[in-house]
């Protein structure tokens, strides 16, 4: 992008285009940074794949703790073996690209950034892919051991829990996406503040329904049982805490 030296004012600082770009020449520039992001996410995927099968085992580590010694994981699908591994893979490469990704995303739009939207934009993104890792550490590590004794502990004795490796994979996969999100919460909220949509006044006072808010996301997110919507509306209210701590902090 074709940019004069950066003008200063008292109150701010842009960079000021030389010339209209036409959108043609936008999305020449975001085509580049597009072909960037699949290359690492093939050249991933690629380097991982001989890795796949072990990287399932990894992820059933959880549930095979919890089965009775006489139940195993089963198939249903022929193809179940393959493409589940196959799945796993994909998005273990996208969660390693992800800095990368954002970055290029990061690069695209910041000519377009004031000098204090810069300085404010950098932090955030890295607080983000942190945030987002955490979520998903804490799904796998804490949510999805625990969630798993409930459900296997209230089975039948006359039931023996036998779970597709494909039911499997993509109930993980979505609770990992929920606590990714859902870790998201304190940068939401600090930049709902910094940008003047709310005030921290004004979350104060609707703290108590935004609490009833996290239970009921909860409830239609999360397996169906209580345990999982407590582990996950919990950490939605402490962690809107932590973005109204840090939106008042912002705000002084």
């Amino acid at each position: 992008m074709s940019i004069l030296p950066s003008t200063q004012t008292n109150n701010d600082t842009r960079q000021i285009p030389l010339e209209e770009m036409p959108i043609t020449r936008h999305l020449v520039i975001l085509r580049k940074h597009l072909f960037k992001i699949v290359g690492v996410l093939l050249g991933l995927f690629l380097c991982l794949l001989p890795f796949a099968s072990q990287t399932y085992q990894l992820l059933s580590k959880p549930l095979r703790a919890q089965l009775p010694e006489s139940s195993s994981m089963i198939a249903t699908d022929v193809t179940a073996t393959f493409m589940a591994p196959f799945k796993l893979n994909f998005f273990i490469a996208l969660l390693i690209a992800m800095p990368f990704i954002l970055y290029q995303l990061w690069a695209f739009i910041r000519p377009a950034l004031y000098l204090k939207e810069k300085k404010l934009a950098l932090p955030l993104l890295i607080s983000s892919i942190v945030l987002f890792y955490a979520g998903i550490a804490f799904a796998y590590l804490i949510a999805l051991p625990s969630i798993l004794h409930f459900f296997i502990s209230v089975s039948p004795d006359t039931v023996a829990p036998m779970t597709d490796i494909n039911s499997y994979l993509a109930f993980c996969l979505k609770l990992f996406l929920v606590f990714g999100f859902t870790f998201e919460i304190p940068i939401i909220t600090l930049l709902l503040i910094i940008i003047g949509v709310v005030s921290t006044q004004t979350l104060v006072e609707k703290r108590r329904f935004i609490v009833v808010g996290c239970f009921f996301i909860a409830m239609f997110v999360t397996p169906p049982d209580a345990l999982s919507m407590i582990m996950l509306a919990v950490p939605m209210w402490l962690l809107f805490e932590l973005g109204l701590a840090a939106g008042k902090w912002i705000e002084k």
